[in-house]
């Protein structure tokens, strides 16, 4: 499992997964790139590389840790979406993905998250999210995209 792992990240980081983690950014889910507007490839790269280490499971994570880990990698991996120029197929085309790598983690959290209000707001997260990845596919499949 972890070279599987390893071997993912790799392929991860050779095939640009800079914009998964600058939508990561953006969103404000998670701290992963060192500074706002850092571009130089230096700084990404580093950041990707320390991003990738901190997905990977390590001796001793918890289940939960393991399960989220797993939820982040799987996100990484499937927004790694080729882009069209289409601003309203490229938002659907790389939010579907982000959206449904939160309803994984809310998912990881319904299993292991003991505080009810925990599991209330990732029960809501998921039929909220399952909502709008619906409505991104509808429109995606309206206009032939």
């Amino acid at each position: 499992m972890t070279t599987t792992l390893t071997l993912l990240a790799a392929a991860l980081l050779t095939t640009g997964l800079a914009g998964a983690a600058t939508a990561q950014s953006a969103h404000s889910h998670g701290n992963h790139m060192a500074k706002p507007g850092s571009t130089s490839m230096g700084d990404m790269q580093a950041d990707m590389q320390k991003m990738m280490a901190d997905v990977m499971p390590k001796p001793g994570d918890a289940p939960s840790t393991k399960d989220f880990k797993d939820a982040d990698m799987a996100m990484m991996h499937n927004m790694h979406v080729a882009y069209t120029g289409n601003a309203d197929v490229d938002f659907r085309t790389h939010m579907i993905p982000h959206h449904q790598g939160a309803i994984d983690m809310a998912k990881v959290a319904l299993k292991h998250a003991k505080d009810p209000a925990t599991k209330q707001m990732a029960q809501k997260i998921i039929d909220d999210q399952e909502k709008e990845i619906a409505e991104m596919q509808a429109w995606l499949k309206q206009h032939g995209k």
